[in-house]
């Protein structure tokens, strides 16, 4: 029942907001009654922690298996940036910024481990790169793993880039070519461009 709770909760929050959805709407939407949801979660914060770690850690193992299988690190960094959409694919009420304002020490939490296992990732996918001719060799691979999650960051922002302008699908797509681009050797560039070309 924690599981259905959590799945359910997650569902509602990512399409109407951490805000907007109360108890009442989770056990009205699951067909039970809001006692057995606080026989799990004493309030709606410990809800909304126990929601948004749940989907960091299958969105991790999702890219550790992505990382394991991707052909090369191009392939790899895009095939992350599908799967984390198609985990966020009703994320229409920016829950990024109501987690910031309304959840400040939830959030703070989890941008930190977002930030672990983000520097790690793309730490890991630059060296692959580099060994194999697919980045430039002259990069520096720490600085540019930091660069990678703050533009990530700042594209959530909905100060910066105002969701009635910008749909986070293009936002993703063009911050990861902006990406690439910069650090790509003439191989990779191929790669690349024929990547985008066959996507397109």
């Amino acid at each position: 029942m924690r599981k259905k709770i959590i799945d359910k909760s997650a569902e509602l929050f990512l399409s109407l907001g951490f805000k907007s959805v109360t108890m009442d709407d989770i056990a009205s939407e699951m067909a039970i009654s809001k006692k057995t949801i606080y026989v799990h979660f004493p309030n709606k914060t410990k809800l909304v922690e126990a929601v948004t770690f749940n989907l960091f850690d299958t969105i991790c193992s999702g890219i550790d298996d992505i990382c394991e299988k991707a052909a090369n690190p191009i392939e790899e960094l895009y095939s992350i940036k599908m799967f984390v959409m198609h985990h966020l694919k009703n994320e229409t009420s920016s829950p990024h910024y109501q987690l910031k304002k309304y959840y400040p020490q939830i959030y703070g939490v989890l941008q930190f481990k977002q930030f672990e296992k983000m520097h790690q990732s793309v730490q890991e996918s630059l060296e692959h790169g580099i060994s194999t001719d697919v980045f430039r060799n002259t990069i520096d691979v720490d600085f540019i793993s930091r660069m990678y999650f703050t533009g990530m960051t700042g594209i959530k922002d909905n100060m910066f880039f105002p969701p009635e302008n910008y749909k986070m699908e293009y936002l993703m797509e063009s911050y990861l070519e902006y990406h690439l681009r910069a650090i790509v050797s003439d191989q990779g560039m191929t790669i690349l461009n024929n990547f985008i070309k066959n996507q397109s």
